[in-house]
Parts: C-alpha cells; sequence; structure tokens
C-alpha cells in the first residue's frame, strides 16, 4: 500500500508533537521524600539539570504548601509578595522559558529554617533533557531522583507512538 501525502503531514506532525514530550523530564522536588524540611534542597537542585518543557513535581503534606517568589522576596523569605501560590499537596509546573524561578514553603517560618529552592532552566537542546543522575541521596535514607527513569519512560512511549503510526500507515 502506498503512502498519500496526507497521511504523512499527519504522522510527521504527531511525531513532532510526541517527540517534545518524550523528550521533556519529570523532577520530583526532594526526590522520594517530597516536599518537606529534612531536605537540602540546594543539594538536590545541583544534581539536576533543568531544561525548558521540564515539569517540576511537588509532593507534600497539608501542613506545607508552595509558592513561587521573585528574587528578592526568595533571598528575604518574604512569603508575602508571592508570584503564584500551590496549595493541595501535589502541584506540577512546567518549566517553560530559560531562566532561574524561586519557590519555598508558604507556611511561616519553613522558608527561613531552608525549605525553599532557586531553579534554574536552560533553553532545550536537540538532545534529551535527562537530568544528570543523582549519585547520592540528599539525605540520610532518600532515595535518587526518577527524574532520569521518567525521561526514559516518555523516550519509550514515544517510539512505541512512532511505531504504531508507520504500521498503521503501511
Amino acid at each position: 500500500m502506498e503512502f498519500s501525502n496526507k497521511y504523512v503531514v499527519v504522522s510527521i506532525i504527531l511525531v513532532a508533537v510526541f517527540a517534545k514530550q518524550a523528550f521533556a523530564a519529570t523532577h520530583k522536588v526532594g526526590d522520594s521524600q517530597g516536599w518537606v524540611q529534612s531536605i537540602d534542597f540546594d543539594t538536590w537542585a545541583s544534581k539536576e539539570t533543568f531544561k525548558v518543557g521540564d515539569t517540576l513535581e511537588f509532593k507534600y503534606s497539608t501542613m506545607h504548601s508552595v509558592v513561587e517568589l521573585n528574587e528578592d522576596a526568595y533571598k528575604n523569605c518574604d512569603i508575602s509578595t508571592t508570584v503564584k501560590s500551590y496549595t493541595g499537596g501535589s502541584n506540577t509546573i512546567t518549566l517553560d522559558k530559560p531562566g532561574t524561578r524561586y519557590f519555598a514553603c508558604g507556611t511561616s517560618g519553613h522558608c527561613d529554617q531552608g525549605m525553599k529552592v532557586k531553579i534554574t532552566t536552560v533553553a532545550a537542546s536537540g538532545s534529551s533533557s535527562t537530568p544528570s543522575a543523582t549519585t547520592s541521596p540528599s539525605s540520610p535514607g532518600a532515595t535518587p531522583s526518577t527524574s532520569a527513569s521518567s525521561c526514559q519512560l516518555h523516550f519509550y512511549s514515544f517510539f512505541a507512538l512512532a511505531a504504531s503510526l508507520v504500521v498503521f500507515f503501511m
């Protein structure tokens, strides 16, 4: 059976859309422990590579929240001047452009105790956005980041989709 131009164009568009998603990584803030006070978030962030299109996944108890701050508010832990606030125990934030973003816990006193993180996002390149592998936990009992495995899952999903399209249109 012969490919028609219409099917080829549709296939290329679908592959292009899913390829971008396939190469995005999900960064679980604080690894398996999540958004808690006992994590050194500076150390955690230093072991990750954040690229445009990646997502941050915040998981936390009801005694916490996530607030996005500007640089001055972040440095001074001024949680009264938020850029955006997140609640509910689970939030996913897409890193949609290069630059630095600042996050802290919105619970009074927690930012001052170190519950804050600075995320520097770089432009996505043509290569995979697999973050650097975590070789040692950020605190005792923590497990390495699962961001790389999440990216790997997206990568396999992309190829499964591409193979399905080829079989479907043949």
